[in-house]
């Protein structure tokens, strides 16, 4: 494996096996430079980006921060793909990175950022917001520095980004639309969820799908099955009711129009987590 560029004294791009890659290690580049070759003994770790912009922006990164915070980075994504058995896009590497350096260096200067959106995290991302306390402990484990709570779920946030595929803009939107229609639920039943059972983990993910068409703009495809629609709403009267509620704010707070099938699964999903809360 042959050196293409040196970022610095601790990361190279070289080329393996005709493609580009991101080597990190100790002083790996130490009194080298482009066309010699990356000494296998100091090798920590090999990135292999899919994206093009993001393997550019990546090279950026390494090569103005120093090597404890990619290997933090890289230790936390490790845990986060088995503790959460998800695939997660490579945009990770670069957003974790910067956010974790960013995140130091806030509160090395005594600058700390609150995050708007703790709650809802916590509530409606259980999963990664627990991969965010731990990640919170590495940080500590090799800095020295215990962050506040806010950073474990602004890190969950971007672990329901990566597995999402989608911009950080519209992970908050998204946030911000499940936790309204949760609250809608709620006041129209006069209850409070039971967020341990199954019922409600398969409702959190129902809604985040639905909330994140909503954010696109794009809909279920409609089948146009009106009997079993009208068989919904006979059987399940009082969901039904809520949906149409919530129909009516997303209308007019979004400018979303929710189609008979929409309303059709989330009348379903409604009356399994009212029925799961009640028993």
């Amino acid at each position: 494996m042959k050196i293409e560029k040196v970022l610095n004294n601790n990361a190279v791009v070289a080329i393996q096996d005709g493609r580009e890659v991101i080597v990190i290690g100790r002083g790996i580049a130490f009194q080298k430079r482009a066309g010699d070759r990356v000494s296998e003994e100091h090798i920590d770790k090999i990135f292999t980006l899919q994206n093009e912009d993001i393997q550019e922006n990546f090279k950026t990164l390494i090569a103005s921060i120093p090597l404890e915070y990619m290997k933090v980075s890289e230790e936390i994504i490790a845990y986060a793909k088995l503790k959460l058995g998800k695939k997660l896009n490579d945009s990770i590497y670069l957003h974790l990175t910067d956010h974790i350096h960013f995140a130091i260096e806030r509160y090395r200067n005594n600058l700390p950022i609150r995050n708007g959106l703790l709650w809802e995290t916590k509530q409606l991302y259980k999963d990664e917001y627990e991969v965010g306390l731990e990640a919170l402990n590495m940080i500590c484990d090799q800095f020295g520095v215990l962050l506040p709570e806010d950073e474990a779920g602004f890190m969950a946030l971007h672990f329901v980004n990566a597995a999402l595929n989608e911009e950080m803009p519209n992970i908050r939107s998204m946030t911000q639309i499940m936790q309204e229609v949760l609250t809608i639920i709620k006041y129209h039943f006069k209850m409070d969820f039971d967020e341990n059972s199954l019922n409600y983990y398969r409702f959190v993910t129902h809604l985040k799908f639905f909330a994140q068409r909503l954010v696109k703009g794009k809909h279920y495809k409609n089948n146009n099955d009106d009997e079993l629609f009208e068989l919904i709403q006979k059987k399940y009267p009082e969901a039904y009711k809520c949906s149409e509620k919530i129909k009516k704010f997303i209308e007019n707070n979004y400018t979303y129009q929710l189609t008979n099938e929409e309303m059709m699964y989330l009348s379903i999903h409604i009356e399994r987590v009212v029925h799961a809360t009640s028993e």
